[in-house]
C-alpha cells in the first residue's frame, strides 16, 4: 500500500512527499480509514479536461477528479489534479498557491473518506473538513 506522486504533462510540484504522505494517512485515520494505494497525477488543464470528457462525460475544467477504488476502511484511488486550475483558484481566492495545492490534495482524500460536496450544505461541510486537515499539515509542508 503506497501513496505515489506522478506528473503527466507538467512538472511535478515541489511538495514534501514523505511529510504529505504521512499527513494524508493521519487525516484518513481521523475518519477511521487506512490509506491503501493512492496515486496523485498532477497535470495541466488540457489533460484534466480530456479525463473529465473521457471518463465522466463532463465538458469543463476542474481542479481535481477523484477515481475511488476504496474497499471497506481502506481508501484507494487515482486523483488527477490540474496545477493550472490550482494556480487560478489560488489567485481567485487570494490564497497562497502552496496552501491551495495542499487543500486540493486533501480534498480528494476527503472524498475517499466519504465526504461529498455536491448536495445542499455539503460544500460547507467539505470546506470545514479541509480546514481541519490543513490545520494539522506539517510545518515543513507549508513553506512554498
Amino acid at each position: 500500500m503506497a501513496i505515489a506522486f506522478y506528473a503527466e504533462d507538467i512538472e511535478l510540484p515541489n511538495i514534501k512527499k514523505r511529510a504529505v504522505s504521512n499527513w494524508i494517512k493521519a487525516v484518513a485515520e481521523t475518519y477511521g480509514k487506512k490509506a491503501g494505494d493512492i496515486s496523485y497525477i498532477f497535470c495541466s488543464d488540457d489533460k484534466i479536461l480530456e479525463v473529465n470528457r473521457q471518463y465522466l462525460q463532463h465538458d469543463y475544467y476542474t481542479d481535481i477528479i477523484t477515481f475511488d477504488y476504496t474497499s471497506g476502511n481502506k481508501i484507494s484511488g487515482d486523483l488527477f489534479i490540474s496545477l493550472d486550475t490550482v494556480k487560478t483558484n489560488a489567485e481567485q481566492f487570494k490564497t497562497p498557491y502552496n496552501e491551495e495545492l495542499h487543500r486540493t490534495i486533501i480534498h480528494g482524500i476527503l472524498h475517499l473518506c466519504g465526504i461529498n460536496d455536491k448536495g445542499p450544505g455539503e460544500r460547507e461541510i467539505m470546506e470545514e473538513n479541509e480546514n481541519k486537515a490543513l490545520a494539522i499539515l506539517p510545518e515543513e509542508c507549508r513553506e512554498g
